[in-house]
């Protein structure tokens, strides 16, 4: 915090409000002429900060990435009925024990996005979630937005909700060991959209759910989503995602959030789902391009969502964005739910049996984006099953 306060000023008792003040970390004080006092926050200089710095590079770590594994229970439901299992929770539990304790997978993540249930979850011998992922070195992770709504005032446009009580849910999940979270805001391309109203709606959705974040001991991942959905080309998409990142950053700024403890967490600059492919060499200009015009420095790390891609698709993208030679003052990563549980979904069927034969999919899968990370990654050579699919869904709700 900086004050700027006046001396002059009559009936205040400066030297006592000095004394105390001074005394206060979190505070910087400016004695000026002016004629009232006035506060000036930097940024967020709480307890947490030191330690949402830390936890904000480590997850960022160049080679490694985040698992999303935050689907609702409808969502994670549609995944289970794909491969024709019950959407119950001993299912759901099972799902999640595969994917973390894969042998050698938590080598490649840094992170995992849990969804509440997963954060009190067990697997089947008692061992909670959050001690398998932290004896692996990963740092546990929470989905805290309660879904979109429909904003007023717009052609169908969205804003997320569940802000109210967030505070005392971070308290709470902090507690249980979870680091950092995520709040996922949706916007839409289209003749009129996103308008200005969804976008500063967003991004102020955004940036309020960071500071309450960080306030209380968690690393905000913000994702201002754009969906793919659409004929547009991908200039549109980059005017829009540069459009949608400048008022996000903005906004952080305005709401005092310490950049250097946060994440962000962007689509990709894409063509629509409905216009023509274009190479990853294309996709990788683009998408660095709208950051190097909106994205502060201060920021660690680039999460990317992989918005509907197939998993081959998503690495191929994040590995030629890695190659690219120009100023990249972040690390370029990922934080993918479907384009890394797609192949292994196919493989496991829900039987016992096949519980292997996933979990290397599931780490293959990783190893790969962890190679994209560097820029090493040399392509797929034989795909799992699934690998190579779209999983792109209109409208995608998670």
């Amino acid at each position: 915090w900086v004050f700027i306060f006046s001396k002059s000023l009559q009936g205040l008792g400066y030297d006592f409000w000095a004394e105390k003040t001074l005394k206060t970390p979190d505070f910087n004080v400016l004695e000026t002429g002016a004629m009232a006092p006035r506060v000036i926050m930097s940024c967020y200089k709480g307890k947490y900060a030191d330690e949402l710095i830390a936890n904000a590079a480590y997850i960022g770590s160049p080679g490694k990435g985040i698992l999303a594994a935050d689907e609702s229970t409808g969502t994670i439901g549609k995944r289970l009925a794909s491969i024709n299992v019950e959407n119950v929770e001993t299912n759901r539990r099972a799902l999640r024990e595969l994917l973390f304790t894969a042998p050698g997978v938590l080598q490649y993540l840094s992170g995992v996005i849990l969804f509440e249930e997963t954060l009190y979850q067990k697997t089947a011998a008692g061992k909670p979630f959050v001690d398998v992922l932290k004896e692996g070195g990963v740092l546990p992770g929470i989905k805290v937005d309660k879904g979109t709504v429909e904003l007023a005032g717009t052609n169908g446009e969205t804003t997320t909700q569940g802000l109210d009580g967030l505070a005392q849910r971070c308290q709470q999940y902090y507690k249980a060991g979870a680091r950092f979270a995520k709040w996922r805001a949706v916007l839409n391309i289209g003749a009129n959209e996103p308008s200005q109203l969804a976008i500063n709606e967003n991004a102020n959705g955004l940036a309020r759910y960071a500071i309450i974040c960080q306030e209380n001991g968690l690393v905000p991942i913000v994702e201002p989503e754009i969906l793919v959905d659409g004929s547009h080309d991908i200039n549109k998409c980059a005017d829009v995602t540069e459009r949608v990142l400048a008022v996000v950053y903005k906004a952080l700024n305005d709401h005092h959030v310490l950049l250097e403890g946060t994440l962000l967490k962007p689509n990709m600059v894409t063509p629509g789902s409905s216009s023509p492919k274009v190479a990853p060499e294309v996709i990788a200009e683009h998408t660095v391009r709208a950051l190097q015009r909106t994205m502060p420095p201060a920021v660690p790390a680039v999460v990317f969502l992989s918005g509907g891609q197939s998993e081959e698709e998503a690495t191929l993208n994040l590995n030629a964005m890695n190659k690219l030679k120009t100023k990249k003052p972040w690390t370029l990563s990922f934080s993918f739910g479907r384009a890394l549980q797609q192949s292994t979904l196919k493989a496991w069927a829900g039987k016992d049996e096949n519980i292997k034969k996933a979990q290397d999919a599931l780490l293959t899968r990783c190893k790969a984006n962890s190679e994209a990370t560097l820029g090493t990654y040399q392509g797929g050579g034989a795909l799992s099953e699934g690998a190579s699919e779209s999983l792109h869904v209109d409208n995608y709700k998670y």
